[in-house]
């Protein structure tokens, strides 16, 4: 076997930024733990910013049968749930923790997702600002 010639695989670690994979987490209610992944595929993290990733994934909502119950959610935030390869959070619907810096401004279109920390295999949240912090004033109500 000639290893010169062997390609070596694309890790997480060594895909190009404009070619990544997001996964959203779509959470249409903290206290019920509704929540559904979407995963987006080719990525350029360089070139999108919160606020097209925000409408993208609205039209995306609206538009896919499968997310036709997270339709009446008035998405208006995202934020990283956590990165590749790093810690999860305990609570299983949204990391409370990193508000100032893992939270995404969704108005200023001149940071790209990159510019906020934002790599390959990141998770990130999509929810309804309110309700969220609403659900943060007393985590530990949940009816399911």
């Amino acid at each position: 076997m000639d290893l010169d010639n062997v390609e070596e695989p694309l890790t997480s670690s060594a895909r190009p930024v404009t070619d990544s994979i997001l996964t959203i987490r779509i959470i249409k209610s903290f206290p019920y733990r509704n929540v559904k992944n979407y995963v987006l595929t080719h990525v350029d993290l360089t070139r999108t910013n919160a606020k097209q990733l925000l409408r993208e994934m609205k039209l995306i909502i609206d538009q896919d049968i499968t997310l036709k119950p997270f339709c009446n959610v008035n998405y208006d935030s995202l934020k990283v749930y956590t990165h590749a390869h790093g810690f999860k959070s305990m609570n299983l619907v949204i990391n409370l923790d990193h508000d100032n810096d893992w939270l995404l401004n969704v108005s200023d279109e001149s940071v790209s997702l990159y510019d906020c920390g934002v790599r390959n295999e990141s998770e990130i949240s999509l929810f309804n600002k309110e309700a969220y912090l609403k659900f943060k004033s007393n985590p530990t109500v949940e009816k399911w």
